[in-house]
């Protein structure tokens, strides 16, 4: 099935509610206004549908393969990711001193967006390279920059984010790899890592491992981790690639979905110790780590974003071709396509409501991150920090739980022929589940919403967000009309509920955490709700304004009904989602443990 980028959604988005005429005033970026989005969008458009998601289907069927201490990854992925490189892809959001283009995350999350749409396989090998590029701008020595940047901001060389351990998950204290320092300046590292996206492959010269490890007699428990730059090959003074180092994959893993992206087994100092470089100071790896890990969490509540517009895609094209059944309301006389049906209806629209309402707020988040770098303002630049950050947990877990749904709805839409592989439906849900799990499950997302993002400065962010939510309702309010009018009701009570909520996580998180924690989840998926239903909601009263000049008529008659059915079907959940938080705690832990 083809892939049409929804290039007028995003830049709807982009000129809307990101207001990119206000990012283009920010230094730095005054080439990169609505003209430029345009353009770079276009241009991202087509190598997307054109090379990459033709790709999809057959990374699924012909996954990349292991043998032999090397990785081959499906036909047509080398010379693919050759031509993104070429077009300076990798690069687009990095800075122009390494090579790259210094555009702002507000346009480069939406060509993030279509990459993963076309080919989310592929589409981690990047990610994960923009991972390290941030970590090494941010910590990196001036000689480390000199060595990799430009290799990595080109896509010449990748990078990896190594983290996990056969012990050592989530609990990042328990990880045990060591490094141990030598005369030189230099380390040796040893260690076994898991679960390592294109920690071995075919389509780059060399790889650039970012590794979490312990220098020998560093303190116990996350607060003595340190963090290296493991490359594959040794790079010689000249730049030239040198000796291979001493880390290996020992295999990759068999999986659920993501079939073609190599996830490996990576095996450090097995003949001596591979030789590594610190990054920035002993024993603040994890904090270093975590750059890559905010910028990984992004991204990938961007794949949720991503494969929800494909699965959306793909259940319309079959909606409209599938004959079964007649109209309930005897509209035709024949069977018809399923499309005309009201339930098919309604998980179409609940899949496009749920990918448009996020794509909104991811926007919203990328346009808060410019700012946050690069206004002139200090106290501008913190407020959009702290509003940026609020969203990161959002974006990550409550857009990759909805695509989890909407991959699902596409499959029940598809009825007994989404159960056929040959169909592609199945696909889309099988790679929608890591996306809750990896860079962080949605528990973890959701207990640093509760405590680093809203019990710590007493849910003075929370508030602030919600004030902006209450501007919008009256804001709805003043433009009236059926469908403004019945949005701005269900973001008040949203709102109410999700207030509420907050009062309880800032109340409790002290004296009863247990309480607090065991509504983590659903106060997170409330946020998300709110927060994408207020974006729905100033799209809705964008839409109208648009409207009214005579634009677009089409399109912008969409929105407004998308708007109104997301506020009707999806906004409408967060009352209940306020009862279990705030009213539902003893019952998640009321049972005995023996009893389960």
């Amino acid at each position: 099935m083809s892939y049409t980028a929804p290039l007028k959604d995003m830049l709807f988005n982009i000129r809307h509610l990101a207001d990119i005429d206000a990012v283009a005033r920010l230094p730095g970026f005054e080439d990169a206004g609505f003209d430029t989005a345009q353009a770079v969008l276009e241009e991202a458009a087509k190598f997307n549908e054109g090379v990459l998601a033709p790709l999809n289907w057959e990374g699924d069927r012909n996954p990349s393969s292991f043998k032999d201490g090397e990785v081959t990854t499906t036909p047509g992925f080398k010379q693919a990711f050759r031509q993104f490189a070429e077009g300076g892809w990798q690069g687009l959001q990095h800075p122009v001193e390494f090579g790259g283009q210094g555009l702002p995350k507000t346009i480069g999350a939406a060509c993030i967006e279509m990459c993963n749409s076309a080919n989310m396989s592929f589409a981690l090998c990047p990610l994960l390279s923009d991972g390290a590029i941030e970590a090494l701008l941010t910590a990196g020595s001036d000689e480390l920059k000199a060595v990799y940047l430009e290799k990595l901001v080109s896509g010449q060389w990748t990078g990896t984010m190594n983290l996990t351990e056969p012990q050592a998950g989530s609990d990042l204290a328990m990880v045990r790899s060591r490094a141990e320092p030598q005369a030189d300046g230099r380390y040796k590292v040893f260690g076994t890592k898991i679960f390592i996206t294109y920690g071995e492959h075919d389509m780059a010269e060399n790889i650039v491992h970012l590794v979490l490890a312990r220098v020998v007699g560093a303190p116990e428990g996350v607060k003595g981790i340190s963090l290296f730059v493991v490359p594959k090959f040794l790079v010689n003074s000249d730049g030239s690639l040198g000796a291979r180092n001493d880390v290996h994959c020992v295999s990759i893993e068999h999986k659920l979905g993501i079939k073609a992206s190599p996830t490996a087994v990576l095996q450090y100092g097995d003949q001596g110790g591979a030789t590594g470089f610190l990054v920035g100071q002993e024993n603040r790896g994890l904090e270093y780590m975590f750059i890559m890990m905010n910028a990984a969490r992004y991204a990938v509540g961007v794949q949720g974003i991503a494969l929800a517009e494909r699965a959306y895609q793909k259940a319309v094209q079959f909606a409209k071709d599938r004959v079964q059944s007649r109209p309930v309301d005897g509209s035709i006389a024949a069977s018809a396509p399923i499309i005309h049906h009201p339930d098919v209806r309604r998980m179409l629209m609940t899949m496009r409501a749920y990918s448009e309402g996020c794509r909104a707020m991811a926007t919203v988040a990328a346009a808060a991150y410019d700012a946050s770098h690069h206004h002139t303002d200090a106290e501008v630049r913190r407020q959009n920090q702290a509003f940026y950050e609020f969203l990161v947990p959002l974006i990550k877990g409550y857009s990759t739980e909805m695509s989890l749904e909407v991959a699902s709805l596409g499959v029940q839409v598809h009825g007994g022929m989404g159960f056929i592989e040959e169909t592609g439906a199945a696909q889309y849900l099988r790679d929608a589940k890591i996306l809750a799990i990896y860079e962080g499950t949605t528990a973890i997302q959701a207990n640093d919403l509760v405590g680093r993002k809203t019990a710590r400065d007493g849910g003075q962010t929370a508030r602030a967000i919600a004030q902006q939510v209450a501007a919008a309702e009256a804001d709805l309010r003043a433009q009236g009309g059926d469908h403004a009018l019945a949005v701005a009701q269900r973001l008040q009570a949203a709102r109410e509920a999700f207030l509420d909520a907050v009062d309880f996580v800032v109340a409790g998180s002290r004296t009863c955490p247990n309480a607090v924690y065991a509504g983590s989840v659903p106060y997170l998926m409330l946020a998300g709700n709110l927060v994408a239903g207020w974006q729905m909601g100033r799209a809705l009263l964008a839409a109208e304004s648009c409207l009214a000049k005579g634009e677009d008529a089409a399109f912008m008659q969409a929105k407004i009904v998308t708007a109104r059915f997301y506020a009707d079907h999806l906004l409408s959940k967060a009352p209940g989602l306020r009862n279990s938080i705030v009213e539902g705690a003893d019952s998640v832990t009321a049972l005995a443990l023996e009893a389960f």
